[in-house]
């Protein structure tokens, strides 16, 4: 590689290293949030024990009970049966005074319905497991409905319908469900004044998405104002075993306006975000799983909140995002939604919203618009229809690796030649270095005389391999994130999506960790293979007062190492095959070059002879 290509290069890797030491949190900022940690550890021991206390002291002030009289003497002790009513108005009077459940089954998932909330306290996916091989169960908590109809009553109460209990309208049990069947299931919440809230399910068989309507009958003498906000509540469960890469890609999404918008937090604490205009869909997700909302009918906000409960690096931490979408019920007292529920695949998302795979991270935003149609066009159908022939997922990535490399062989071999064609040159340009080397200047002048006269550009070997990087890039993202690949195993590597790890170090090495991985260690060794054969500027010195370009060939690899060390191995995978046929590819070019030299050398010769002959006739 030329001095241009590699200085190119590291100052890509370089950014890349700095970004990633920069984001690291401070031993300052460690120590800040474990203390502010054992703070709030202290207050919930603290509620804890004001629970175990009798329910007679449990809701007096704290100061009146250390002095050991009641907080307010004239209010007598509210009891359990009271206290809903007191907090919820006409609504905790409404209800219902048994919990029951129905499981609906399809070949996809299970879903367990409660009618504490009208809505699904347990989801787990059929064909996914985590990583110790358990089935992924996508709800974090198992209590409350995930959804939840919010808003002001005309008593003045916040109302979360996942705290209240409907009147179940089928019999408990459970449901099967098999290839194109469906079936509703609804609970009601009865009102004064013949009002309810009537929510109404429809599961198909064939989908991870499903239909609600909530209908809204004479609400508007219960529901001060005209809005009310429908959302999902419940924390994702996290599945990879690498937790801090599955929380890293936890967030919120909306989709208004014709674009994606994200919310995510970085650090321990809360945080919202409304929006305003017409939503087409809101969404959380984390690495491969998500749920999504798409409204119906209009909807005129959406709110996106967020909440870290620790520090983000540790596994205990709860990562939480909800989302609601605010719809006006006295213009549509039947609230339609098409919700969706499981791995987030590229087919299935379509299927549901063409926007949908928009929150799946396949490149910088400036490159999206070459990233997405390289993903959905070329990427995912070829894997879509490699895997109906083959089923191993690394000998479909070995392939792809050759495809890539045929469609980029025009650029990577003007690049090559380029490089060569400079390697040539450097006997002539340490020549000029050492004449020169006083005169930066004239130096200067006489090195672009002699690439005018050898015909070789220096930027050559440098822009069509920055040509190739919308592509390298592209797949950098995608395989990192792709559902494709996840749990696919090939030799060593387990789970393409993950990292191969192969040796355990005795210390942790910052950046890299304490484990190295297969296909990183091999992709390494192929890149400084390439570097040797290709020959970079190590056939000649530096240009005076610049850099010794040889270490390069040393570092460039070295920094790959611990770029890629803890990423998905079929990246690695990847860009292993693509360094190997790059050097099948360069030494076959120097191999073209050797054999050009004694021609060339022979017809100099013969040109000497000639012009002799002519003086001395």
């Amino acid at each position: 590689m030329d001095r241009n290509t590699v200085t190119g290069l590291l100052l890509i890797f370089v950014i890349t290293i700095a970004w990633a030491w920069f984001t690291m949190p401070s031993q300052e900022e460690l120590e800040r949030r474990q203390a502010e940690r054992a703070v709030q550890d202290s207050i919930a021991a603290a509620q804890a024990d004001e629970q175990q206390l009798p329910p007679d002291l449990q809701d007096e002030d704290p100061e009146a009970r250390e002095r050991d009289v009641p907080a307010d003497p004239l209010t007598p002790p509210v009891t359990e049966e009271e206290r809903p009513a007191r907090a919820l108005g006409v609504f905790g009077e409404a209800i219902y005074p048994d919990t029951v459940s129905t499981i609906i089954r399809t070949p996809r998932y299970e879903i367990e319905m409660s009618n504490l909330g009208g809505g699904p306290v347990k989801y787990t996916l059929f064909n996914y497991n985590t990583w110790d091989q358990q089935p992924v169960q996508m709800l974090r908590d198992t209590l409350h409905s995930a959804y939840s109809l919010g808003f002001l009553s005309a008593q003045n109460y916040n109302i979360e319908t996942n705290e209240l209990v409907f009147e179940p309208l089928n019999e408990p049990g459970a449901i099967e469900l098999e290839n194109s069947e469906s079936v509703s299931i609804g609970y009601r919440l009865n009102l004064p004044n013949d009002a309810q809230i009537i929510f109404t399910y429809t599961f198909h068989a064939s989908q991870y998405a499903f239909d609600l309507d909530v209908q809204l009958i004479n609400m508007e003498q219960h529901i001060s104002g005209t809005h009310v906000d429908f959302g999902w509540t419940s924390a994702l469960n996290l599945t990879e075993r690498d937790f801090y890469q599955d929380a890293e890609n936890t967030e919120a999404f909306v989709y208004l306006g014709g674009g994606t918008e994200k919310f995510q937090l970085t650090e321990e604490g809360e945080g919202e975000q409304h929006f305003n205009g017409t939503i087409d869909w809101v969404m959380t997700k984390t690495r491969f799983f998500g749920q999504f909302i798409k409204p119906v009918t209009h909807s005129s906000a959406a709110t996106l909140r967020g909440e870290i409960t620790g520090s983000p690096e540790e596994e205990a931490t709860v990562h939480r995002y909800s989302v609601f979408i605010q719809s006006n019920f006295m213009q549509n007292p039947v609230l339609s939604y098409e919700l969706f529920a499981g791995p987030l695949q590229y087919y299935d998302l379509r299927e549901y919203d063409d926007n949908a795979y928009d929150v799946i991270e396949i490149g910088y935003a400036l490159i999206r618009w070459f990233a997405d149609p390289l993903v959905r066009y070329l990427v995912i159908p070829f894997f879509a229809f490699g895997s109906m022939f083959i089923n191993n997922y690394g000998i479909l990535i070995i392939l792809f690796g050759v495809i890539i490399k045929v469609v980029l062989f025009p650029l990577t071999q003007k690049s090559f030649k380029s490089m060569a064609a400079m390697r040539e040159l450097q006997p002539q340009m340490k020549e000029i270095q050492e004449k020169y080397k006083d005169d930066p200047q004239k130096q200067q002048k006489e090195t672009i005389a002699l690439y005018r006269k050898a015909k070789v550009n220096p930027l050559g070997g440098c822009l069509p391999m920055l040509l190739q990087f919308p592509i390298l890039i592209t797949l950098f993202f995608f395989f990192q994130n792709s559902m494709i690949i996840r749990q696919q195993s090939f030799l060593w590597a387990n789970d393409l999506s993950a990292p191969d790890y192969i040796l355990d170090l005795p210390f942790t090495i910052p950046l890299l960790g304490d484990q190295l991985a297969g296909f990183v260690l091999f992709m390494s060794a192929a890149m400084f293979l390439q570097s040797k054969i290709s020959g970079g500027m190590s056939a000649g010195a530096a240009p005076s007062g610049g850099p010794n370009m040889k270490m390069f060939m040393y570092i460039i690899p070295f920094v790959l190492l611990f770029v890629f060390n803890n990423f998905a191995s079929g990246l690695s995978l990847y860009y292993l095959v693509y360094n190997v046929l790059s050097i099948a590819q360069q030494a076959l070019i120097n191999k073209q070059i050797g054999k050009n030299k004694p021609e060339e050398a022979e017809e100099k010769s013969s040109n000497k002879h000639k012009k002799k002959r002519k003086k001395k006739k």
